[in-house]
C-alpha cells in the first residue's frame, strides 16, 4: 500500500466511544449497530473496504467483571457470616436412633395358639409331610410351631423307589434313619399312627426308635417291610401299652434262622415262600402280649394263618373289634376256613357272626363287612345270614363279587339304616346266570338311607331296574334323600330312569354309566361332581324329547 494511502486509512480511523460521551449522530448510530459498545470489537474503515477488530478494551472488561462477581460473593459471605452470629446458639442434634431390624410380616405376629390351630387343620388334611418341614423354614416363630409334638401324631415314612437299585435303596434307608435318629426324641414323642412303607433293611432299627420315644403309639401298619422279626414285635407291644391295631399285610415276620433251602432263599432275595407272609409264631407272641388291648388287626392269608385263627379261637383277644385277612395277590389254592360261631365265641367284640342249627350270639356291633373278591366267591344267602342276623347296626356291606347273593336274601337282613350297598360284579357277569328281577326289594327298604349304591354288571331287566329307582323319586315321610353316588356300569338302565334318578336326587355326585346299551352314544360314560351330572341330565332329556 502505498504511502499516502496508509496515512490517509489512520487517519480516518475511529474508536467507537462510550456510550454517552457525547453527541449522538446518524454515522455514530450505524457505527454502533455495527460494533455495539460493550461488545470489545472497533471498527478500521479505508477506502474500499470496512473491517470490524477486535479491540483491546474487552480483556480489562472481563477483569472487572470478575471482580465486581468476587465482590459480590465476599459481600454475601459476609451477610450470612454477621446472620449467623446474631442467632442464638441451639442445641446440638441427638444422635440418630439405631436402625430398627426390617417387619417380619403377619406370620411372626400371629399368637403361637392360633398357629398351632391353623397348623393342624393343615396336616389333618395331608399329613405332616413335607408341610411342616417346609413351614418350619419360614420364620423362628413358625419353626416353633411347627416343632410342636402335638402336630406329629401321624406319620407315614417310605424311601423312594423310582429306579433304585438294592444297595442304593439300603444307603436310603440308613439317610432315613440317621435323621430319625434326631427326629423321634424331638418331636415324635406324641406320635400315635405310624405306618411304614416298602422298608427292607432298616425296620428293626426304626421300629426300635419307635419303642423309645413314642409311648403313645396306637396303630402301626407295615406294608411291603421285611425283616421284621419277633422281638421287635414283642418289644413293641412292652413300650408302646396303648398299642391297639397292628397292620402287617404284605410284609415278611422273619422267625429268625432260616430252617430250609427254600426259607433260606426267600431270606436272601427279601422274599417268602408263599409270598410276602406273616410268620404265626411271632404274632402268636405279639397277640400274647398285647392281645386284652388289641381291637383291629391286619392279615395276609397263608398257609400260617391257621395258627393265629386258632389264638383268636382262644379268647386271647377279647376286645378285637376288626379283622380282616387278605388273600394279597397271589389267589391260594386252598381256601380260608373260618369258624364262625367259636370266633363268635373268642371275640365277641367282632364286627362278623354266625347261625348253626341254634343262631349264635351274632355281632351286634357289627358296623361294616367287606367280603368283596375280585373273582367269583362261594359267599351265599345262607353264610350272610350267619354273618349278619345279630347285626342291627350295619352301615356298609360290601359284597363286589358275591354273585350268589340274591335281593330276597338282602332284604331279609335286619339292619335297616344301610348307608353303602356295593353289589357290583366286575367282568364275571357274562359267565354267570344273573337274577333279572328283584331290585325293588333293595331299594324299598334302604332309599331313605343309602347314600352310595353300586349295581353294575348286574342282570336286571329295564323295567325292574325302572321300579327300583323309581323307589328314589320321593323318601318315606318327605325326608331328604341320601344318595349321592351310583354306579349302573353295564346294566340296561333307560335314560328315562336315569333322568328321572337325577331329577329326584339333588345330593347326587356321582354317576356311572359306562357301558349301558340302553342309552345313547356319547353318554355311556362316568360322571364325577354336580356339574358333569347336571349337564348329563340336560343331554339325557334332549335326546328324550320328540322331534319338532
Amino acid at each position: 500500500m502505498a504511502p499516502g494511502v496508509a496515512r490517509r486509512a489512520r487517519q480516518r480511523v475511529r474508536i467507537l466511544p462510550l456510550a454517552g460521551a457525547r453527541s449522538r449522530s446518524a454515522e455514530d448510530w450505524w457505527w454502533d449497530r455495527l460494533a455495539p459498545s460493550g461488545s470489545g470489537y472497533h471498527l478500521l474503515q479505508s477506502d474500499s473496504m470496512l473491517l470490524v477488530l477486535p479491540g483491546p478494551g474487552p480483556a480489562r472488561r472481563r477483569a472487572q467483571r470478575r471482580a465486581a462477581r468476587r465482590a459480590q460473593l465476599l459481600r454475601l459471605h459476609g451477610a450470612r457470616a454477621a446472620e449467623a452470629k446474631a442467632k442464638p446458639r441451639t442445641a446440638p442434634a441427638p444422635a440418630p436412633a439405631p436402625q430398627q431390624e426390617p417387619d417380619p410380616g403377619w406370620g411372626d405376629r400371629i399368637p403361637l395358639e392360633i398357629l398351632l390351630q391353623i397348623f393342624g387343620l393343615l396336616v389333618a388334611a395331608d399329613g405332616p409331610i413335607p408341610f411342616l418341614g417346609r413351614a418350619a423354614r419360614v420364620c423362628r416363630r413358625w419353626h416353633e410351631a411347627a416343632s410342636q409334638p402335638a402336630l406329629w401324631h401321624t406319620l407315614t415314612l417310605s424311601p423312594p423307589l423310582v429306579g433304585r437299585p438294592a444297595k442304593s435303596g439300603t444307603k436310603t434307608e440308613k439317610k432315613l434313619l440317621t435323621s430319625l435318629e434326631w427326629l423321634m426324641p424331638s418331636r415324635f414323642s406324641q406320635l400315635q399312627r405310624l405306618t411304614l412303607i416298602h422298608w427292607k433293611s432298616q425296620v428293626h432299627p426304626v421300629l426300635k426308635l419307635v419303642s423309645e420315644s413314642c409311648p403313645r403309639l396306637t396303630f402301626l401298619k407295615l406294608s411291603d417291610c421285611h425283616g421284621v422279626t419277633p422281638d421287635t414285635l414283642i418289644m413293641l407291644a412292652k413300650a408302646c401299652p396303648q398299642l391297639h391295631s397292628l397292620d402287617i399285610q404284605h410284609s415278611m415276620v422273619s422267625p429268625g434262622v432260616p430252617r430250609g433251602p427254600k426259607e433260606a432263599w426267600a431270606a436272601l432275595t427279601g422274599t417268602s415262600v408263599l409270598g410276602l407272609q406273616v410268620e404265626s409264631t411271632a404274632v402268636v407272641s405279639f397277640l400274647e402280649e398285647a392281645g386284652p388291648r388289641m381291637r383291629k388287626l391286619w392279615l395276609t392269608y397263608s398257609s400260617q394263618t391257621t395258627a393265629i385263627l386258632g389264638a383268636l379261637l382262644g379268647s386271647c383277644c377279647p376286645q378285637l373289634q376288626l379283622l380282616e385277612v387278605s388273600t394279597g395277590l397271589n389267589h391260594n389254592s386252598t381256601p380260608l376256613q373260618l369258624p364262625v360261631e367259636a370266633l363268635q365265641k373268642g371275640c365277641p367284640q367282632l364286627q362278623p357272626s354266625g347261625r348253626a342249627t341254634l343262631p349264635g350270639p351274632g355281632f351286634p356291633s357289627l358296623e361294616e363287612l367287606c367280603l368283596a373278591s375280585s373273582t367269583c366267591n362261594f359267599v351265599s344267602n345262607e353264610v350272610l345270614d350267619r354273618l349278619l342276623h345279630g347285626s342291627p347296626h350295619l352301615r356298609l356291606l360290601d359284597l363286589r363279587g358275591c354273585a350268589r347273593i340274591t335281593p330276597a336274601g338282602l332284604h331279609d337282613l335286619p339292619c335297616q339304616e344301610l348307608e353303602q350297598l356295593h353289589l357290583g360284579l366286575y367282568g364275571m357277569s357274562d359267565r354267570l346266570t344273573l337274577a333279572k328281577e328283584g331290585s325293588l326289594l333293595l331299594t324299598q327298604k334302604w332309599c331313605h338311607t343309602l347314600q352310595e349304591l353300586d349295581l353294575s354288571g348286574q342282570g336286571f331287566s329295564e323295567r325292574d331296574l325302572e321300579q327300583a329307582l323309581s323307589a328314589f323319586s320321593g323318601a318315606p315321610g318327605g325326608s331328604h334323600l341320601a344318595l349321592c353316588s351310583l354306579n349302573l356300569r353295564g346294566t340296561r338302565v333307560t335314560a328315562s330312569t336315569v333322568s328321572a334318578v337325577i331329577s329326584n336326587c339333588p345330593g347326587l355326585l356321582y354317576l356311572n354309566l359306562e357301558s349301558c346299551r340302553c342309552l345313547p352314544r356319547g353318554l355311556k360314560r362316568a360322571y364325577r361332581g354336580a356339574e358333569e351330572v347336571q349337564w348329563c341330565l340336560r343331554q339325557l332329556l334332549t335326546s328324550l324329547a320328540p322331534p319338532s
